[in-house]
């Protein structure tokens, strides 16, 4: 079991659902994504998503891509990303991290060597936005059989044909993406999304996480009533491209938190 399957089994018998939260690794600087990543669970943060910058990221809107911009201007690496991973690790936290990017710089480390690093540094689950099921061989099954989850995304375009290729192979949970686009585009609606998620419930035991287009407590703790959890990512992002401090951030994380943990 995987501190992820951990964490959703506890919020099951808890009751509650889950907050999910995105930083981009680096923005606006490796210290100040560190500190925010640190004060990420104490904020109420269920999951973290680490988001590996990259050069070309095709499925990201224009906040998260000028976040992983940012990032590489201040020398941001894999590296660098997996030493924050260390950092909460040292602390004792057992918050599940998930790492989000792209397929590149982890073909370009070499596939055993990143997940030996990755699962070392604390790492425990992937989503790889360039990698389909039919590429699984590439990444998704050598990563489970390392103890790292594959999480998948699923759309509102993933039709009932191709909805059980998606479910084969994932892991931890599937993150439905509410709304179709690129992040941080739109706002989702609940009615809208609620037959989507009951939809892919019926097809698999994971729990359902909606992501894109979330920005405030209200539709955080809209989504999760509907679903088993919300993650935010844009509005989170563009909060620390506003320049706010740390504790400004994590404050803001916080409500949302307590939103998603409401419903």
């Amino acid at each position: 079991m995987t501190r992820i399957d951990a964490k959703f089994a506890q919020l099951r018998s808890e009751n509650r659902k889950a907050f999910v939260s995105y930083v981009m690794a680096g923005d606006p600087s490796y210290e100040v994504s560190r500190d925010i990543v640190l004060g990420l669970p104490g904020a109420g943060v269920d999951v973290i998503e680490l988001g590996l910058p990259f050069t070309d990221p095709m499925a990201d809107g224009g906040t998260i891509q000028l976040a992983g911009q940012r990032a590489l201007a201040q020398g941001m690496t894999l590296e660098k990303t997996l030493n924050i991973a260390r950092e909460l690790r040292a602390t004792g936290d057992e918050t599940p991290i998930v790492l989000m990017g792209y397929y590149n710089p982890i073909y370009s480390r070499g596939v055993d060597r990143f997940l030996t690093e990755a699962k070392e540094a604390g790492i425990d689950g992937l989503i790889v936005v360039d990698l389909p099921p039919e590429e699984d061989d590439e990444l998704c099954i050598p990563a489970q059989a390392a103890g790292l989850n594959f999480i998948r995304l699923a759309t509102p375009t993933t039709d009932d044909e191709r909805l059980p290729a998606v479910l084969t192979n994932t892991s931890g949970f599937v993150y439905y993406v509410s709304i179709t686009g690129i992040t941080g585009a739109a706002a989702p609606e609940p009615s809208d999304v609620a037959p989507e998620v009951a939809r892919i419930k019926a097809a698999t035991d994971l729990p359902v996480i909606v992501g894109f287009g979330i920005r405030t407590p209200d539709m955080a703790k809209g989504i999760a009533e509907i679903a088993d959890g919300a993650v935010v990512g844009s509005a989170i992002v563009s909060e620390i491209a506003d320049g706010k401090s740390v504790d400004e951030v994590l404050a803001f994380v916080k409500s949302l938190a307590d939103g998603a943990h409401s419903a």
